[in-house]
């Protein structure tokens, strides 16, 4: 669902996604659905514990109870990402192990085992992409439409079943 907010928010201009978790996710499917280099637009994350980078497209979280998204005082188009998601993408370092009752003495972690690691790369699903463009009011711009039209199978994200 980020995907189909970055494309919308990009106003058909190509995406520059900065290094990182953010390009791993995006830049595939983005190169693929806004060709070219000419008037980019850079995209990164900004929200609490980052600050504001100085980018046209900002992918900040949203709160998971009030639904309100984290506002940056500078310019970039703000682009709502869900929590968790954000927040796998700002700090992928610090997963925190929570036990699921009670709590551990200060200093004792935990020694489950990690969670099985993925066979092949995450990457955004096609008929998620398509669902949220249906329902924005930017999908009847002619160049969000073509995209939408066109989108039965995306290069850089899961297929469409």
């Amino acid at each position: 669902m980020a995907l189909a907010h970055v494309v919308a928010a990009s106003g058909g201009c190509p995406v520059e996604v900065v290094s990182g978790s953010v390009a791993d996710l995006f830049g595939p499917a983005l190169i693929a659905l806004l060709p070219g280099r000419e008037g980019a637009k850079r995209l990164d994350l900004a929200g609490p514990g980052l600050g504001e980078p100085a980018t046209e497209l900002v992918l900040v979280p949203v709160h998971p109870q009030t639904g309100e998204m984290w506002q940056p005082h500078g310019g970039g188009v703000t682009v709502p990402v869900e929590a968790t998601l954000w927040a796998e993408l700002a700090f992928p370092s610090h997963r925190t192990r929570l036990p699921a009752v009670g709590g551990l003495p200060t200093g004792v972690e935990r020694d489950d085992p990690l969670p099985p690691h993925p066979w092949l790369p995450f990457r955004p699903s096609a008929n998620a992409f398509r669902y949220t463009l249906a329902r924005m009011t930017a999908v009847l711009e002619p160049w969000l439409r073509g995209i939408y039209d066109g989108c039965s199978s995306l290069p850089g994200t899961a297929p469409m079943v």
